[in-house]
């Protein structure tokens, strides 16, 4: 049972924290998430996205890091991959070792743990302002956070306070972490643009469609197909906005590097029936509305079927890479813990692997 709820909530914190790229701002994010006592599952996953376009994939299992789009695998070579794949294959046993320590710091003996960290970078081309973030977490809950104005490590949880402790009195650590997030993280940003500039800029309208299993379920909205991934979903209800009984689905990646959305209304078979219910959806100043449910009876168009099956893929192959992490958030309430203060469940042992992103010498 414990294994099930843990895995549900994997599931349900699929991309919670995946900042959306506005217009004029672009973004370099990594992944990385370990693994323990899950046997088929990998150990490591990690995922990169540009722009929200997922370009590289590792795990443990296969041991090598592979392209996931076509102008990745084009613009770079096969040094490209080996330095990659040696990198990742290093973050392996450092995230073994980490949830390790973490099991250690909390009391943990047994159970499934997951070790999160992301990093990256991201840039307004409108208005010049240039942002980094660094963050770990432990079972799906904010354990480190790296505060760049302030440069320094933050922890709002006991059990981190000896790794901030280490961290913020390595100061040549702290000053090549500053140089990574600028210049280098923005320079490979704006590399990696450029070479995905025709896929990274196009536009893709959604495809919209109503869908209910049956007359007691809700109306789903759902919207597929679309790039970028900034899309606006909302009801009307006799030409007015409507806000009771909605849901809002989350965001979801498709394998084409095409996103997917929807939105759900609990409404009675007579509410539907005696009002006219208009399911809106908004995207790059495109709008697209639906106001008839499709049955069983109804062929569904090919985005929605392709969209779901590879988002029940997703969900097992590179979903776990971002679930249950609140990633570049500090969540509501966030104190940060005094270093000083002493804790009873703090173990002894401090972090053995310190926090390191790729270095000078290898490309991100």
């Amino acid at each position: 049972m414990r294994m099930k709820k843990r895995m549900q909530l994997v599931v349900g914190l699929l991309f919670v924290g995946v900042h959306l790229v506005c217009a004029g701002k672009h973004s370099l994010r990594y992944f990385y998430t370990g693994v323990s006592g899950v046997s088929n599952l990998p150990e490591l996953t990690v995922v990169g996205l540009v722009d929200d376009q997922h370009f590289i994939y590792f795990d443990s299992n296969t041991n090598r890091t592979v392209p996931k789009t076509e102008w990745i695998k084009q613009k770079v070579g096969a040094d490209y991959w080996d330095e990659e794949t040696q990198t990742d294959n290093a973050y392996h046993q450092s995230f073994k070792n980490n949830i390790q320590v973490a099991k250690e710091r909390f009391n943990q003996t047994t159970g499934v743990h997951t070790f999160q960290q992301m990093y990256g970078c991201e840039f307004d081309d409108q208005t010049g302002e240039i942002n980094g973030f660094q963050q770990y977490g432990y079972d799906g809950e904010d354990f480190l956070f790296l505060d760049l104005k302030e440069m320094r490590w933050i922890t709002p949880v006991q059990q981190g306070t000896l790794t901030v402790q280490k961290w913020n009195n390595d100061r040549a650590l702290l000053e090549r972490d500053k140089h990574y997030f600028n210049p280098e993280c923005i320079e490979w940003l704006q590399k990696y643009l450029d070479y995905g500039k025709s896929s990274l800029k196009k536009t893709v309208s959604p495809q919209v469609s109503l869908l209910q299993k049956s007359s007691s379920s809700p109306v789903v909205c759902h919207a597929t197909g679309f790039y970028p991934s900034g899309v606006t979903i909302s009801w009307m209800k006799n030409g007015q906005d409507h806000h009771e009984d909605v849901g809002l689905g989350e965001l979801l990646p498709n394998e084409d590097g095409t996103f997917q959305k929807s939105s759900e209304l609990k409404v009675t078979p007579e509410e539907w029936k005696n009002n006219k219910f208009i399911c809106v959806v908004e995207h790059q100043g495109k709008t697209i509305t639906a106001n008839e449910i499709r049955t069983k009876g109804d062929s569904l168009p090919i985005g929605i079927i392709v969209g779901v099956a590879v988002a029940v893929a997703v969900l097992l192959l590179i979903g776990i890479a971002v679930a249950g992490y609140k990633v570049y958030q500090k969540k509501k309430g966030f104190r940060p813990v005094n270093a000083s203060d002493d804790g009873s469940n703090r173990s002894t042992h401090s972090f053995d692997s310190v926090y390191s992103v790729h270095s000078d010498d290898q490309l991100i």
